[in-house]
C-alpha cells in the first residue's frame, strides 16, 4: 500500500521515504520495525517515539512519519481497510462491569449463531482463537489489526471494553461503533485523570463521538447516566433496576446458585448473582434488543450465561467454607460484592481479604477499608500488585480508613499467599471468604518482578490439605 494513501486525510508528516513508498506493515514501536514497514513516531504518555526514529531505520523501516495520537488511529484504520465499519462493533465504558458485560455479550451472540470477536481486559478473541490482552483498551494498531483479522475470519460482531484512558489517548478514534454502553461511574483512575470531573469528561467523550446511526445505551440509575448521553448524536436507550426506563429489571429471588430476574415483565433465571450483575445482564439484554434479537431468544440465551473468569467465582471447600474470587479493586465494586454475599447469606460469617495496587490511585485505599469494615466480619489487608511501592506503606494507607471498630476486626499480612491461607484457616464452618482484587489475574507484580500467582490454584491446594 502506498505511503501517501495510508496517511491521506491525517496530520502525519513524512520524515523518511516518499508518498510512493510501498508499505507492507505499520508500527509505533521501533522494536517491531522491519524492511517494508512504516514507523509512526508519536509522542506518548511515557516516551516520545521520535527518540526511536534512528532505531527504527536501523532495523530496516522503509519510511517514517511523525504523527499525533489521532493521526496514528486514522493511519491504523486506513492501513487495515477500515475494519470497524465491516463489523457490528459494540463498546462499553464505565468504572465497573465492562469485562463481564463484553464477555457475556460475546458468549450470548455466539450462542445465537454469530461468529464474534472480543477485546477485553482478560483476553482478545477472534472467533474462538484467543490471544493475551495487555491493556483494557489496546493501541490503535493492535485494535485495527485484530478487527481486520476478525473480518477476514468471518466475524460479524465485536464487543470491546473502552477505557477512559483509551478514549483520552485516541486509541478508539476512527472506529465506527454501532452501540455504545455506559455502565456506571465511580472512583478509579484518579492517578491518571487527577480529578473526577476529568474522568467523567473522558468517559462522556466516547458518547459525544458516536454517529447518528448508532445507539447509546445508558444506565439511568447512575447519577451520571444521562450526563453521558446529553450531547450524543446517537439514539439514546435507557435501562434501570429502580425506575422507569426503556428496559427494566428486578431481582425476584437470589441464592449462591443464581437469581430469578424479571426483565421487561418476563421472568428469567440466571446463574449469576448480585444486583451489579442484574445491571450487567440488563445492559446485555438492551444491546440485544437494539441489534434486532427477539426478546425470547435473548432471554433464553441469557439464562444459559455464566460469569466471566474471576468475577464472583465460587470454590466450595471442607467445613462448608466457600471462597469467592472477584476482581473488585474499587470501593464501589468491593461494596457490590460484599453486599451481595451478605444479602445472600446474612448469617454466614464473611471474611474479606484485599489489597490495593501500587503506583495507582492512592485516594481509594482508605475508602476500600471503610467499605470492608461496613460489611465484613473479619478483614485481612494484604498485597495486590504492589509494584514499586512498599507493601507496608500501601497497607498503612488502607488502614487509615478504619475506625476503632474496624481496626478491632482487621489485621494485615503482607504476603498474599500466606494471607489467603490464614483467612481460610481462620474461617469457621459454613462461612464465606472473599479474595478481592486479583480475579482473573494469574500473576503478581512486586517491585518490577512479575511472578505466577493463581488464587484458584492456591485455594485448591489449601482445601486439599484440609481434606
Amino acid at each position: 500500500m502506498r505511503l501517501g494513501d495510508i496517511i491521506e486525510g491525517s496530520a502525519a508528516v513524512i520524515l523518511n521515504g516518499t508518498a510512493d513508498t510501498e508499505i507492507a506493515a505499520i508500527c509505533s514501536d521501533s522494536r517491531k520495525a522491519a524492511p517494508g514497514s512504516l514507523f509512526i513516531a508519536v509522542k506518548g504518555f511515557a516516551v516520545d517515539g521520535h527518540d526511536f526514529i534512528d532505531a527504527a531505520l536501523a532495523a530496516g523501516a522503509s519510511a517514517v512519519v511523525s504523527a499525533d495520537r489521532l493521526s496514528l488511529a486514522q493511519i491504523a484504520s486506513t492501513f487495515y481497510g477500515n475494519p470497524s465499519g465491516k463489523l457490528t462493533l459494540v463498546g462499553i465504558t464505565g468504572t465497573n462491569g465492562k469485562t463481564t458485560t463484553v464477555t457475556l455479550l460475546y458468549r450470548l451472540f455466539t450462542r445465537l449463531g454469530h461468529k464474534c470477536g472480543l477485546l477485553s481486559t482478560i483476553a482478545n478473541y477472534v472467533g474462538e482463537k484467543c490471544t493475551e490482552a495487555v491493556n483494557t483498551t489496546s493501541d490503535p494498531i493492535t485494535i485495527n489489526s485484530l478487527l481486520a483479522e476478525m473480518v477476514e475470519d468471518g466475524c460479524d460482531h465485536c464487543f470491546m471494553e473502552v477505557s477512559s484512558i483509551g478514549v483520552e489517548q485516541e486509541r478508539v478514534a476512527g472506529l465506527k461503533f454501532k452501540v455504545g454502553i455506559f455502565s456506571n461511574l465511580t472512583h478509579d483512575h484518579l492517578d491518571y485523570h487527577k480529578t473526577f470531573s476529568e474522568y467523567l469528561r473522558c468517559k462522556k467523550l466516547f458518547f459525544d463521538k458516536l454517529p447518528s446511526d448508532a445507539f447509546a445505551i445508558t444506565n439511568i440509575d447512575d447519577k451520571n447516566g444521562m450526563v453521558m448521553v446529553q450531547n450524543t448524536k446517537a439514539k439514546v436507550v435507557t435501562y434501570s433496576c429502580r425506575s422507569y426506563a426503556d428496559h427494566r429489571c428486578k431481582v425476584m429471588e437470589e441464592s449462591f446458585d443464581g437469581m430469578m430476574l424479571r426483565i421487561d415483565d418476563t421472568e428469567s433465571w440466571t446463574g449469576l448473582i448480585g444486583l451489579h450483575n442484574a445491571y450487567n445482564l440488563l445492559a446485555i439484554y438492551s444491546t440485544a434488543m437494539v441489534l434486532g434479537v427477539s426478546k425470547e431468544d435473548a432471554l433464553v440465551a441469557i439464562s444459559a450465561l455464566r460469569s466471566a473468569p474471576g468475577r464472583l467465582e465460587n470454590i466450595k471447600g471442607p467445613k462448608g467454607i466457600t471462597v469467592v474470587i472477584d476482581y473488585a479493586h474499587t470501593p464501589d465494586a468491593l461494596e457490590n460484592v460484599l453486599k451481595t454475599l451478605k444479602d445472600i447469606s446474612p448469617k454466614r460469617e464473611l471474611i474479606c481479604l484485599f489489597g490495593c495496587g501500587g503506583d495507582r490511585d492512592r485516594t481509594k485505599r482508605p475508602e476500600m477499608a471503610a467499605v470492608a469494615q461496613k460489611y465484613a466480619d473479619r478483614i485481612i489487608i494484604t498485597s495486590d500488585n504492589s509494584r514499586t511501592e512498599k507493601t507496608s506503606d500501601i497497607i498503612s494507607e488502607i488502614k487509615s480508613g478504619l475506625d476503632a471498630s474496624g481496626r478491632a476486626k482487621a489485621f494485615s499480612i503482607e504476603n498474599r499467599e500466606e494471607a489467603i491461607r490464614t483467612a481460610i484457616m481462620l474461617a469457621p464452618e459454613n462461612s464465606t471468604v472473599l479474595l478481592a482484587g486479583k480475579g482473573h489475574e494469574t500473576y503478581q507484580i512486586i517491585g518490577k518482578e512479575k511472578t505466577h500467582f493463581d488464587e484458584k490454584e492456591i485455594v485448591a491446594g489449601i482445601f486439599k490439605e484440609m481434606e
